[in-house]
């Protein structure tokens, strides 16, 4: 039986790019679930993928902030660009931050199908079982016994699961007693207590805000929906969030007391908002909506919580509405400059099944190109 040099546990955005930087002279094969390859980069960002941001650091993650850190220096948002520029890509930015292909997702596709066309790639090919058998790797699949000297994992995580997502990635690593942390949804909406039931009726609203949540603070649009809230910067806080408080900036650019000092209107109609939301957060902050001018001191304290909403979510979306998994192997059980177990020789995880979460806004596909180039660089 053939005895691969390198077979690749999944077909998305860190098991291709791997590919595409490994020797082209090694005995590669691909092993993916789907029919097709990198099905979640074709339907991200609305079919159009938002591929990096324009300002990366460890600082856009939670995980590891050295593995990270040294990521980036391999294959940082630079490197990438160029990679794209001298294959004929050239992404274009939105809202002053975002990279996104200008046609569509297939663009990167292309590329990166052309650069692992050498390579076998093995569709349909559900993943069963891995063991090591005498320093030989045997794969166990629906289309038969695969055997490598190197095992990349690149499975993903738990999120988009009508896209195959699965956990074999983390029963793969428990298998070889490496440690794992569970997948739980992130870049995710959140579920609401009873107190802040009144942000539900405001669904299909939304506003720019800054959340602050443990020392992050995340600032972005936040949109109002009928489960709780949801939009760019709640989807980002959700990363970080575990249990306990939260806090909203509802006016971050502006002063409260500033916009109705002397001001004859209605508070709420000195509230440079939707007049809707404006008028539910004073009934939320227990504001009496009168002229700004006759606002006594008791309700000018009440008003700072503006700046300073806080409450703690009941929970969030779930797997169905996720963006991304958090969790995943710990970074500890791999060679930070590698991504290789430390215990098991010869195995690697990259991408999304390793304990790093990035941020909205293209850094999970900035991690798993970064991983998967961490990782080729070190196989021979």
């Amino acid at each position: 039986m053939k005895i691969y040099d390198v077979l690749i546990l999944g077909a998305g955005a860190s098991g291709l790019m791997c590919a595409a930087h490994l020797n082209d002279k090694l005995s590669v094969a691909m092993v993916e679930g789907n029919e097709k390859v990198a099905k979640k980069l074709k339907i991200s960002g609305g079919g159009k993928c938002n591929i990096t941001n324009v300002a990366v650091s460890e600082a856009n993650f939670d995980g590891d902030s050295e593995l990270v850190e040294y990521a980036l220096s391999v294959f940082s948002k630079e490197d990438l660009l160029t990679f794209l520029e001298q294959n004929g890509i050239e992404p274009e930015i939105r809202k002053e931050r975002y990279y996104f292909c200008q046609e569509s997702s297939d663009e990167i596709i292309k590329v990166l199908k052309d650069k692992t066309q050498h390579f076998e790639t093995l569709l349909n090919a559900e993943i069963f079982t891995l063991k090591k058998v005498n320093e030989i790797f045997e794969l166990s699949t629906s289309k038969g016994i695969l055997k490598a000297n190197k095992v990349v994992v690149a499975t993903g995580g738990k999120s988009y699961k009508s896209i195959g997502a699965s956990e074999i990635g983390l029963d793969i690593a428990k298998s070889f007693g490496i440690k794992v942390k569970e997948f739980t949804p992130a870049l995710v909406g959140m579920t609401l207590q009873k107190e802040q039931f009144w942000m539900k009726e405001l669904s299909g609203l939304s506003c720019y805000v800054n959340i602050t949540v443990a020392d992050k603070v995340l600032k972005e649009e936040m949109l109002f929906a009928h489960k709780g809230i949801s939009g760019p910067a709640v989807l980002s806080a959700s990363l970080y969030w575990h249990k306990g408080n939260m806090s909203i900036d509802f006016l971050p650019e502006l002063n409260i007391f500033k916009l109705i000092e002397g001001n004859k209107k209605l508070v709420s109609s000195a509230i440079p908002l939707p007049k809707r939301l404006s008028k539910e957060l004073l009934k939320a902050l227990d504001v009496e909506d009168v002229e700004c001018r006759k606002l006594g001191k008791e309700g000018m304290e009440k008003l700072k919580k503006i700046h300073n909403y806080e409450f703690a979510p009941a929970g969030n979306f779930g797997f169905t509405k996720a963006e991304v998994s958090r969790g995943g192997v710990l970074s500890q059980e791999l060679n930070r400059y590698t991504l290789e177990s430390l215990d098991v020789p010869n195995l690697y995880f990259i991408g999304e099944v390793v304990d790093v979460t990035g941020e909205l806004g293209g850094y999970n596909f900035q991690w798993a190109f970064s991983s998967g180039v961490v990782c080729a660089n070190s196989i021979f």
